[in-house]
């Protein structure tokens, strides 16, 4: 019942064999984290910055196509952006600075550049992260940050979380339905003492489902190191083509900087 069996977590890779698809998952984390540095150190005031953000969501767009992402996978994830919109619609109300009209109200224009800028950054890094998520199995995303050297603690936590969301996700299901055959309507002080009964048998049950299976790996000879095969060896032009979105958009932004 783990993630590897069709879990909600593995429902977000969309199989394929494109050349994205077929970059090593180390490289493709590379490739993100480069392109949300440099989108990140656009500048917001300058007078080139929204040409610039067009250049940027071009070349993550493109490598959506060529990667099959279509455009509905990536509307969907967008919205996980729903709190840097709302703090960027408020930023042009609440900073100061000359004022300048839009719609008939008057805002901030320093807040409004501020604000659109906070979004724009944050869809786009949010676009390149879904291209990655939709075109790199989960656990291959573990074995490039173990490439990457990530503390081992830390990938084994995410290796774990991973693997088990599903089937806490589960058991939550199931302690719904016998809620729910046995009358329960949530509503009220009632409805909120069983809900905390229920979060808390939940968390008893996970606890203890954890302590199962970390004495089923001493009992196998776990010493706090999982066993990994031997690291591929990535052909340069592999780099070459992972690193194409965040050369591309290191381009659009000295383009930029020498314009201004």
């Amino acid at each position: 019942m783990g993630a590897g069996h069709g879990g909600t977590l593995v429902a977000r890779y969309v199989p394929g064999s494109s050349a994205v698809h077929r970059l090593e998952p180390h490289l493709k984390l590379v490739s993100v984290l480069a392109f949300a540095v440099v989108v990140v150190s656009t500048p917001v005031h300058a007078p080139w910055a929204p040409v610039a953000y067009g250049g940027y969501l071009l070349a993550v767009l493109t490598a959506a196509a060529v990667a099959g992402v279509g455009p509905g996978r990536l509307a969907r994830s967008l919205v996980v952006e729903v709190p840097f919109v709302a703090f960027a619609v408020l930023l042009p109300f609440v900073a100061r600075g000359p004022q300048v009209e839009v719609l008939g109200l008057s805002v901030s224009q320093t807040g409004l550049a501020a604000g659109g800028g906070l979004l724009a950054k944050a869809t786009l890094s949010i676009l390149a992260a879904t291209v990655l998520s939709a075109t790199t199995e989960p656990r291959a995303l573990l074995r490039g940050l173990e490439r990457l050297r990530l503390p081992q603690a830390l990938v084994q936590i995410l290796m774990f979380m991973i693997r088990y969301a599903d089937v806490v996700g589960g058991e939550l299901q199931r302690m719904r339905v016998a809620r729910e055959s046995r009358g329960f309507r949530s509503g009220g002080l009632r409805g909120l003492r069983v809900m905390a009964a229920t979060a808390g048998a939940l968390f008893i049950r996970s606890y203890e489902r954890g302590e199962r299976v970390h004495l089923a790996m001493l009992s196998r000879g776990y010493t706090g190191r999982l066993p990994t095969g031997p690291a591929a060896v990535v052909d340069p032009r592999a780099w070459a083509v992972a690193l194409t979105l965040p050369l591309a958009a290191a381009a659009v932004l000295l383009a930029g900087m020498l314009s201004g």
